[in-house]
């Protein structure tokens, strides 16, 4: 339901869906946008040209382009991120009175539902806000990274860390060691993350299982596990349970066992395969071969479980840069990729303490330019080949930088 009217000689558009409340002020060229989800938290915002961004826990990201320059990003500090939340909240409570008053007309009556969200958004002010994001830390441990496509996922952490923790380039899962959740454990966990959500469950699109790779799970203890999410969730609804694997390490599953998570709602399987290369996966510390991934890969689409591969831009610098554009580009090949599935190109961007950044220094690695990253990802896919019957994959950057959940 679209609403319009204007204010202060200013046109204002009220978009009220079953998920979220957009309102807009002003002429669409030079509007401010604001976005929340049913619970009032402020999901997104566009004003003076920047585009703002808040995750769960409470941390906003900005992120503008100037003219003629490549796009830039920062994020805020938590003073700077409640004061964007204030700054919002007075635009939309203004509105509100003005409403309220006869001060601002709309072209018809004010929908209840429209009403009750304005009001759910003007009342998460700071307070609500700083309790809010601290319920999260209280029912998560650090999500460390997700595909770009499951930002908006509903993210149940079935298991913690990452069961090999070993790659050089990758500091996500550090703080802790990788365990299972028990059933019952799990069961209290999805619970907490569904009483915390709120209505704002509205807003999410599917089911992430986490950590960084909880298809490692064994098959008999990851079905139980399943078992559990369509216990607290609608996972129909939703749209599916997405998930990572390693596909080099842990207990192999076959056809057969992919096929039994499939019934159990698993749609899409996403894999680092970093790398085509054999030594550049090992100057990686990556545990396993790439005829590795390809087999998991194959295990997968042969069950019906689509995928998402992910290949590391960058990675090996100068040295290793022609070999792993020749790899990579045979090993995607070897994958059978179809329409269902998708490929991210991921550029390195290593912490200045992560011992890739270390070994690269002792290896004498020249790093790649941002040109020669580009011509890369572009010689990758000049050398895709897919045909008609399959379809071609989704294919994106993915830039970890800009990750919030």
């Amino acid at each position: 339901m679209i609403v319009t009217g204007t204010w202060r000689g200013r046109p204002v558009t009220l978009s009220i869906k079953p998920n979220c409340l957009t309102v807009s002020l002003d002429d669409p060229a030079q509007a401010e946008v604001y976005s929340y989800d049913l619970e009032g938290r402020l999901w997104t915002a566009f004003m003076n040209g920047r585009a703002y961004r808040r995750g769960l826990d409470g941390k906003i990201i900005v992120r503008w382009r100037d003219p003629g320059a490549a796009r830039e990003r920062r994020w805020l500090d938590l003073e700077q991120a409640l004061a964007v939340e204030a700054r919002v909240r007075q635009a939309v409570a203004g509105l509100y009175a003005a409403l309220e008053s006869g001060a601002a007309q709309l072209n018809g009556p004010l929908p209840p539902e429209a009403r009750q969200a304005l009001c759910d958004a003007i009342a998460f002010d700071r307070a609500r806000s700083q309790a809010d994001a601290a319920h999260y830390h209280q029912v998560y441990k650090p999500i460390g990274i997700l595909p770009p496509d499951q930002y908006m996922a509903v993210v149940l952490q079935a298991t913690e860390g990452c069961s090999f923790n070993t790659c050089t380039f990758c500091s996500f899962y550090r703080d802790r060691p990788f365990r299972i959740k028990t059933p019952d454990e799990f069961r209290q966990h999805a619970q907490d993350v569904r009483a915390f959500l709120g209505r704002g469950l509205s807003l999410r699109r599917t089911i992430f299982l986490g950590d960084a790779n909880a298809i490692v799970v064994p098959t008999e203890r990851l079905l139980r596990l399943l078992d559990v999410v369509h216990e607290v969730y609608d996972v129909e609804r939703l749209g599916g349970i997405y998930a990572f694997l390693d596909g080099f390490s842990g207990e192999k599953k076959s056809a057969v066992d992919y096929a039994r998570l499939r019934a159990r709602g698993l749609r899409r399987v996403y894999i680092g395969l970093e790398s085509g290369s054999p030594g550049l996966l090992r100057l990686l510390r990556k545990p396993g071969l790439p005829a590795d991934a390809v087999a998991a890969v194959r295990a997968l689409k042969t069950a019906g479980v689509a995928v998402g591969v992910i290949v590391l831009l960058g990675a090996g610098g100068q040295r290793w840069a022609a070999e792993h554009v020749r790899e990579s580009t045979a090993v995607l090949n070897a994958m059978q990729l179809d329409l269902d599935d998708i490929v991210y190109f991921s550029e390195l961007f290593p912490a200045p303490d992560a011992p890739y950044t270390q070994d690269a220094i002792q290896a004498g690695l020249q790093p790649l330019t941002p040109e020669e990253i580009a011509a890369q990802q572009a010689a990758i896919e000049a050398g895709l080949v897919f045909t008609a019957a399959r379809g071609t994959p989704h294919i994106s950057r993915y830039d970890i930088r800009e990750f919030i959940y």
